[in-house]
């Protein structure tokens, strides 16, 4: 009889966060594999569990992947944790559970801590729609292509930070995508949180008088209705109202609906636009 994969998550800060649930689980399986196994050897110590510990970890997941699935159709129950947080989020775990599905593995996913829901609730922000991007890279040329795609979304975004690149991240995405709020919460759960709201701009001002510390979740407001009507409006702005009725009707719409999406993305009235129409 095959065995069973579980990743398990474990706490962000507060050892009292994880579930019990996870903790049975740690308790039963037959080898436990750890992102950093001197690090999660500390909480497994906490909770007097006993069990073998292989390294898991982003430099050697491709090939432990089917080492672990392979103990797995041997029998072995093994549960994969990261060092905080739940595996496969910013974190190994996601190539084994593609893996297991190639290869039809049961496994199992257990709910528990995540920094991503805990700093959005924090943030105040919107939290009906968000984006999480993780870390960003390192440089600026590999960042842009990322910030171009979610400059004009309307979803709060989220990313991870390290306290050594928060500056140049914060002075990045301010001169990215402009002045808007965002709120940084650092060391989530643990002894010395913090959550500081302020604007891009303001948040440069700090840090550039404040050395960061910890490891920090930055929740940005996304882009306001407010400013993606008025880019709407501008990038109409580019066109007569003829062309902008003619390039509605070249994508097929007939001329009475292409008179009222003119109207309403200019927002001005049909009887205007229905002068302008006649040209046509």
């Amino acid at each position: 009889m095959s065995g069973k994969l579980y990743l398990v998550p474990t706490p962000i800060g507060n050892l009292k966060d994880i579930t019990l649930r996870a903790l049975e689980v740690l308790q039963n399986v037959d080898i436990i594999a750890a992102e950093d196994t001197r690090q999660s050897l500390k909480l497994l110590n906490h909770f007097n569990i006993k069990k073998p510990l292989i390294s898991y970890h982003q430099h050697n997941e491709q090939g432990k992947s089917q080492n672990i699935i392979e103990q797995i159709k041997e029998g072995k129950n093994i549960a994969i944790i990261s060092d905080a947080g739940s595996p496969g989020i910013s974190d190994p775990g996601s190539v084994i559970v593609l893996k297991c599905i190639e290869q039809n593995i049961e496994f199992v996913v257990l709910p528990g801590a995540t920094a991503i829901t805990t700093a959005l609730v924090y943030s105040g922000l919107d939290t009906t729609k968000f984006i999480f991007r993780g870390f960003l890279p390192r440089e600026n040329k590999d960042r842009k292509p990322i910030i171009d795609d979610l400059i004009n979304r309307s979803e709060t975004l989220i990313f991870y930070e390290a306290p050594h690149r928060l500056l140049k991240t914060l002075e990045f995405l301010y001169e990215s995508i402009g002045n808007r709020k965002i709120s940084m919460c650092r060391e989530l759960t643990k002894l010395y949180e913090e959550i500081i709201r302020l604007s891009l701009e303001e948040a440069v001002k700090y840090y550039k008088q404040n050395a960061p510390r910890g490891e920090y979740v930055l929740v940005v407001e996304g882009k306001s209705k407010e400013d993606i009507d008025k880019d709407e409006r501008a990038k109409w702005d580019l066109l007569t109202i003829e062309e902008h009725i003619q390039k509605h009707m070249d994508e097929g719409i007939n001329k009475k609906d292409a008179m009222k999406k003119v109207a309403k993305d200019r927002n001005m009235p049909k009887s205007e636009v229905y002068k302008h129409s006649l040209e046509i």
